[in-house]
């Protein structure tokens, strides 16, 4: 990557920065004798003082505020850092620290990252949009904060997400950096704790009107289709109303999806690829319960009918079998209210009573009744309801199956709906388990299983690859398809037999890039790309990929890996 910058405005631009990397050529070349101490380091070096120095750190959340001052430093060392153990960096940087962080963000905020576009722009977001400095945007990740993680609404604070999520695009996928956009569309927030603190740097007005948002929302999506004509739009973390009903209403006409629910629900889908292979079942012959019924029960469930239909089910069919629980119990025809997205899950059975977040202790009967009528295979929690899998339930789930599969989908930890140490006591072993997080081995009856996390970052930074190589036109649910087989056919056998049922993240890049290509190629059967097709789809994707290395003789970074 050229550049005309030199001396001190090189080493503050973070793209371009290489601080102890330079030669002495360079040195003298680009004005910076003296700036720099006299020494030429390789990024090795430089990232063994990165480990030096986050090892002096105390708590993740100090971590993920250093690492966050390194990306406004140096880029490179930034991902080269990610990228040199996924499996512990991915975690400070993302899911778990990112909930603290995001609960936080406003009093560690150092320098503003991404754009704040708010709705006090009416009328000239195409304006501001331009104001970025990058002119090919490839993906736009944004957020209106309305329900982050399982923290609620949480306004400016939750940018954090959208600079996460797209950090994850390339030190998972290897997507470059330079063409991804981080964003809050600010329509306030009904947060009355972050309203009242100075420190706060949303908008301090209480959130509009659906109409309202949903005009705003329509500009913003008009405006990025011209300022940015190849960009995907990423939804990510609105509330699931608004997620759902945004969803639809750009998905046939814009390239866009939402992570939280095709996200979610395709490496749920993997999950439950594999641990069908565990079972033995499949997956047409499943009886699902949903404990949640939000957005990513809804896209989970409309992706499974999606599924099925590649398999010749009917769509009637194929809902029959699946079942919502929320607050108000089970989702059934009659019930007054019912949005269109649950009235085609809705059956004719009698109505439960309403679910009591405040005393689960009471609801164990309605969701032990709704097991016992529907004799669930596999039982997922997507409530963000804490402990909500009791002993009973999940000693009436292994009675009706030889193998249950208990998915626990919530973060963080303590809204998860059960713990996998409590899912294979309480099973005796017998369940097939996946948490919304990260767990140690858990050793019970000498055997050792390991419990897998269904972590949406095996999938939406592998499609979202493969839009940017092929520049695809759209984001389709068959692409999370096929994204959730390419992950699934990544599990070795005896890696199936210790309870895993997602690949490794030590080795995530080489996972994304396997499952990038199928996708790749889906997108040029399906007739979206907007490039030449290869001769070597794993190899085309391969030369996209972003490799976080000083070019000799030159300033940023190569590609290729």
């Amino acid at each position: 990557m050229a550049t005309n910058l030199q001396g001190v405005e090189l080493l503050r631009n973070p793209s371009l920065n290489k601080a102890t990397a330079y030669t002495e050529g360079e040195n003298q070349s680009l004005g910076l004798v003296g700036l720099v101490p006299d020494v030429t380091e390789t990024i090795d070096t430089q990232l063994s003082r990165v480990l030096w120095q986050l090892q002096q750190k105390t708590s993740d959340l100090e971590r993920y505020i250093y690492l966050m001052n390194l990306l406004e430093i140096n880029e490179i060392l930034f991902y080269r850092t990610l990228m040199s153990d996924p499996a512990r960096f991915l975690e400070i940087v993302y899911d778990p620290t990112i909930g603290e962080a995001c609960l936080k963000f406003d009093h560690i905020l150092r320098r503003p990252r991404g754009m704040y576009v708010s709705i006090t722009r009416k009328g000239h977001v195409k304006e501001v949009l331009r104001n970025w400095p990058v002119k090919d945007v490839r993906f736009i990740c944004v957020t209106d904060a309305g329900r982050i993680l399982g923290l609620g609404d949480l306004g400016a604070n939750g940018m954090g997400i959208p600079i996460g999520k797209l950090q994850l695009y390339t030190a998972a996928a290897g997507v470059p950096p330079q063409g991804l956009l981080p964003m809050y569309l600010d329509a306030g927030t009904n947060n009355e704790q972050y309203l009242k603190d100075p420190l706060y740097v949303g908008l301090r007005k209480h959130r509009p009107s659906s109409e309202e948002l949903y005009t705003f929302v329509d500009e913003f999506v008009d405006a990025v289709q011209e300022v940015f004509p190849n960009c995907c739009i990423h939804f990510e973390d609105w509330t699931g109303a608004d997620a759902i009903a945004l969803l639809a209403r750009y998905r046939n006409k814009v390239s866009c999806y939402n992570d939280d629910i095709q996200g979610t629900a395709g490496v749920t889908l993997a999950g439950l690829i594999n641990a069908l292979k565990i079972t033995g079942g499949q997956l047409k012959d499943q009886r699902i319960l949903f404990l949640g019924s939000g957005s990513a029960a809804i896209g989970l469930a409309d992706l499974i009918v999606s599924a099925l239909a590649e398999h010749g089910v009917s769509q009637e069919a194929a809902r029959q079998q699946i079942r919502l629980f929320d607050t108000k119990g089970l989702v059934v025809a009659g019930r007054p209210g019912l949005p269109e997205s649950k009235r085609r899950y809705a059956h004719n059975l009698p109505p439960s009573k309403p679910f009591n977040h405040l005393d689960l202790s009471t609801e164990y009967p309605q969701v032990l009744a709704a097991i016992e009528d529907f004799k669930p295979t596999i039982l997922i929690g997507v409530s963000t309801v804490g402990k909500l899998f009791s002993q009973e339930i999940v000693e009436a789930m292994s009675h009706h199956n030889a193998r249950p599969i208990i998915f626990a989908l919530s973060n963080p930890i303590e809204k998860h709906e059960c713990l996998p140490q409590d899912a294979y006591a309480w099973s005796k072993g017998k369940v097939v388990y996946a948490g919304g997080v990260q767990f140690p081995p858990v050793h019970y009856d000498g055997q050792t299983f390991l419990p897998s996390q269904a972590n949406n970052l095996y999938i939406f930074p592998a499609v979202g690859m493969a839009i940017y190589a092929t520049n695809g036109k759209r984001a389709t649910d068959e692409m999370f398809i096929e994204a959730a087989h390419a992950v699934a056919d990544q599990v070795r056998p005896d890696q199936l037999k210790l309870g895993m049922l997602f690949p490794p993240q030590s080795n995530i890049l080489e996972t994304e890039i396997q499952t990038a290509a199928r996708v790749a190629k889906l997108v040029f059967d399906s007739g979206l790309a907007r490039v030449e097709r290869p001769a070597d789809t794993v190899a085309f994707i391969r030369e996209h990929v972003y490799k976080p290395e000083y070019s000799a003789g030159a300033i940023g970074a190569s590609k290729a890996a």
